[in-house]
C-alpha cells in the first residue's frame, strides 16, 4: 500500500441502529489490520449494548462527556483524552451525560466487519 490520505470531508456520516452517528474515517480492504470511526451520541443518549466477536476495540475520547459500560468493568465516566480498550466479545454501552454531543474515535483491531457486530437487546 502506498501513503495516501483519507479525507474526512468525503466520508459520509450514517445513523446506526445502535444509537449513534458513525463515519468511517478508515475502513478499506488493502488494510484489514485496523478500522477507524468517528462516533458521535447525542447528549442524553444511551447507545444499545452489543460486542463485536473476534474484534478488539478502543474508545478514544475527544469531546463531551459520558459514562462507558465494558464487561464486569464498573461504568465509568470518561472525558476528553481518555482512552477506554474493550476486549474482543465484552459487552459494551455508552452513554452521552453532557450538554453537548460526545465525540469518539472507535478503533479496531482487526478492522471492523458488520458480521462480527452483535446486537444484546
Amino acid at each position: 500500500m502506498e501513503p495516501h490520505i483519507s479525507r474526512a470531508e468525503s466520508k459520509e456520516e450514517i445513523f446506526i441502529p445502535e444509537g449513534c452517528y458513525i463515519i468511517e474515517a478508515w475502513n478499506i480492504e488493502s488494510d484489514r489490520a485496523v478500522s477507524i470511526a468517528r462516533a458521535r451520541v447525542l447528549p442524553g443518549v444511551k447507545t444499545k449494548p452489543h460486542r463485536l466477536r473476534g474484534i478488539h476495540e478502543r474508545y478514544l475520547m475527544i469531546e463531551g462527556s459520558g459514562r462507558v459500560r465494558a464487561g464486569n468493568m464498573p461504568e465509568q465516566e470518561v472525558k476528553p483524552g481518555d482512552v477506554v480498550f474493550i476486549p474482543a466479545g465484552t459487552t459494551q454501552q455508552i452513554t452521552n451525560t453532557g450538554e453537548k454531543d460526545l465525540v469518539f474515535y472507535a478503533i479496531c483491531t482487526p478492522a471492523f466487519e458488520y458480521a462480527a457486530y452483535e446486537t444484546l437487546e
